[in-house]
């Protein structure tokens, strides 16, 4: 089976790398991934997760190096359905924001944008500062999608992985994949 889609995801050194990790895995053998993972997240993985670098590295169909600026993913020639950057620091987030490619992830997230491609970044920050919440104004203002990973109650989430799940299964949603990592509203 040909796989139809081809998504980029970053995973940059915030609290929550987590999510990143489970996103490759969950999107294994269904689309066509090209992963970046920034020397932080490395360090935080370790500290954070039971995940490993090699884990999502055999995961993922592609890796690169956050220094690697001549990846494809750098070219707005390489066809992608779009980004996640799963959880986005601050850091990132500024420098996406402010069009500071100064790694292979900003340059990727860069390219969507000036593409007009799907950019979704999970940011991870609490509580924001002004900086913060105007850097994620410049992003929507510029075609990305801002979403924090907020938790909701209306599902009853007995565990982390059920929180996570739908943090997830949101993300799958704004890249158009089906999913039922969590319970929708009105689905009793």
């Amino acid at each position: 089976m040909k796989l139809k889609n081809k998504i980029v995801i970053g995973i940059t050194g915030a609290s929550g790398v987590v999510l990143g990790a489970r996103l490759v895995e969950l999107l294994k053998g269904t689309v066509e991934t090209h992963v970046i993972v920034s020397n932080a997240a490395k360090k935080i993985l370790e500290h954070e997760t039971t995940f490993s670098l090699s884990g999502i590295e055999k995961d993922a169909d592609n890796v690169y190096s956050e220094n690697d600026m001549f990846a494809s993913v750098a070219s707005g020639s390489f066809k992608t359905d779009g980004m996640v950057v799963i959880p986005c620091s601050m850091k990132s987030l500024s420098n996406i924001a402010n069009g500071f490619s100064d790694n292979l992830l900003t340059r990727a997230a860069d390219v969507c944008l000036k593409e007009r491609r799907k950019l979704i970044l999970v940011t991870r920050e609490t509580p924001l500062s002004t900086i913060h919440i105007e850097n994620m104004l410049k992003v929507s203002n510029a075609g990305g999608i801002v979403m924090p990973p907020n938790v909701s109650y209306y599902s009853k989430p007995k565990s982390i992985k059920d929180m996570e799940n739908h943090i997830l299964g949101k993300v799958l949603d704004l890249l158009g994949i089906d999913n039922k990592l969590y319970k929708r509203w009105g689905n009793e």
